[in-house]
C-alpha cells in the first residue's frame, strides 16, 4: 500500500492542525493505521493509531487528550486532529499501515509494513 501524508505547516502554540493520509494500491481496510513522529536527535515516537474498523483507537502519552485519530474506509483516507500544540509537537510525522487480520492496534512502529514520505509540522512559542 502506498501512503501519501499531507497537512503539516508552521503553527504557534495553541493552534490546531489536521493531517490527513491517503491510501492507494491495496484493500486500505485490511490494515490498522498509525502516526508517528520524529524530531532531530530523538527516537521515532508513537502518536496515535486506528484500528482496521475505526472502532480501536490508542495514543501516545504526551498526546491524549490533545490529539484525535479518525479514518475513513471508503475515502482510503486516515486523519490526525491536533488541537493545543505544543512547541514539543513538533517534528515529522509518518503515516504507517500495519496488516492485520484483527481489530487490535500496535504502538511499536516495527510491526508498521508501509509508511509515508512525513509531513513536517512546527510549532512555534
Amino acid at each position: 500500500v502506498q501512503l501519501q501524508a499531507s497537512g503539516g505547516g508552521l503553527v504557534q502554540a495553541g493552534d490546531s492542525l489536521r493531517l490527513s493520509c491517503a491510501a492507494s494500491g491495496r484493500t486500505f481496510s485490511d490494515y490498522a493505521t498509525g502516526w508517528f513522529r520524529q524530531s532531530p536527535g530523538k527516537e521515532r515516537e508513537f502518536v496515535a493509531a486506528i484500528s482496521r474498523g475505526g472502532r480501536v483507537t490508542d495514543y501516545g502519552d504526551s498526546v491524549k487528550g490533545r490529539f484525535t485519530i479518525s479514518r475513513d474506509n471508503a475515502k482510503n483516507t486516515v486523519y490526525l486532529q491536533m488541537r493545543s500544540l505544543e512547541p514539543e509537537d513538533t517534528g515529522v510525522y509518518y503515516c504507517a499501515a500495519d496488516y492485520t487480520v484483527t481489530g487490535a492496534v500496535r504502538s511499536t512502529h516495527l510491526h508498521y509494513d508501509y509508511w509515508g514520505q512525513g509531513t513536517l509540522v512546527t510549532v512555534s512559542s
